[in-house]
């Protein structure tokens, strides 16, 4: 046991330094770490990625609490914006995890595959929608939180790279579409993580100390070693050439995908 959460705590250290250091948090960085740590121990493939992405949700909830905080006291998050996504958000959240159940290791992989190829490109190319200057009404932002919370539950992310290009898209600045973003984050991990243990309840293949596919020290390795390493990969993100950074991640995410996508 002691092994195993030694193993996790290193895991959480790379997740935490490269998801500060590329602003990217959740599933991004985490779920492939789960993967590679999850091989390692044996565990079996039927419940390989579900485990992976419905941990990373949990770890999430941790992690998000202390970054709302800190957006919260800086202003940076529009409340009112995050109750008209919340309800949609949650909801979607929720059934992006009971879909997630409904397919197999290997499909659930390909989607993540295939999200992650995209959030490479958008990095790699620095793609950002045109600023429209109109937030929609209350009915098509809980359609809007419904996707969002929908397709980052289904690939354990905190939905930031959904999140805030569509906020900027709405016309919000940058620093409140981020601090926004990272308070639709909590929701989205909670309803997640709760439909992840869920869905997950009872399956024979699962490891002890698993809550349905939420493995609890894989959970508490990443969510301690990233809080304090985050920091420190966003300190060296402004001492550090960020767009030959950024391109050279965004290489290491497409050779992550291909390798997802080929098995």
């Amino acid at each position: 046991m002691l092994e195993a959460l030694l193993i996790y705590l290193l895991a959480g250290a790379v997740a935490g330094l490269i998801g500060g250091l590329f602003g990217l948090g959740g599933g991004v960085v985490m779920v492939p770490v789960l993967l590679l740590v999850f091989t390692a121990q044996g565990v079996p493939e039927a419940v390989m990625m579900h485990m992976a992405v419905g941990s990373s949700l949990a770890v999430i909830v941790v992690t998000s609490l202390s970054s709302v905080r800190a957006h919260h006291q800086l202003g940076g998050v529009l409340w009112l914006v995050f109750l008209r996504l919340v309800g949609g958000i949650a909801v979607g959240a929720f059934l992006g995890a009971w879909v997630a159940d409904h397919l197999s290791s290997g499909a659930l992989q390909n989607v993540f595959a295939v999200f992650i190829l995209a959030v490479a490109v958008k990095m790699a190319f620095s793609l950002n929608p045109r600023a429209s200057g109109r937030m929609p009404g209350t009915p098509a932002l809980s359609g809007v939180g419904g996707v969002i919370g929908g397709l980052s539950a289904l690939v354990g992310i905190g939905g930031g790279t959904l999140t805030v290009p569509f906020l900027t898209w709405a016309g919000v600045t940058m620093r409140h579409a981020v601090g926004t973003s990272a308070a639709c984050g909590l929701p989205i991990a909670l309803a997640g993580a709760a439909g992840f243990m869920i869905t997950g309840w009872g399956r024979p293949e699962l490891p002890t100390l698993a809550t349905g596919y939420v493995y609890w020290p894989a959970v508490a390795g990443l969510a301690l070693a990233s809080v304090f390493f985050a920091p420190l990969g966003a300190r060296l993100a402004h001492r550090l050439p960020g767009e030959l950074l950024r391109r050279l991640f965004a290489a290491l995410l497409v050779l992550v995908a291909l390798r997802l996508l080929i098995g």
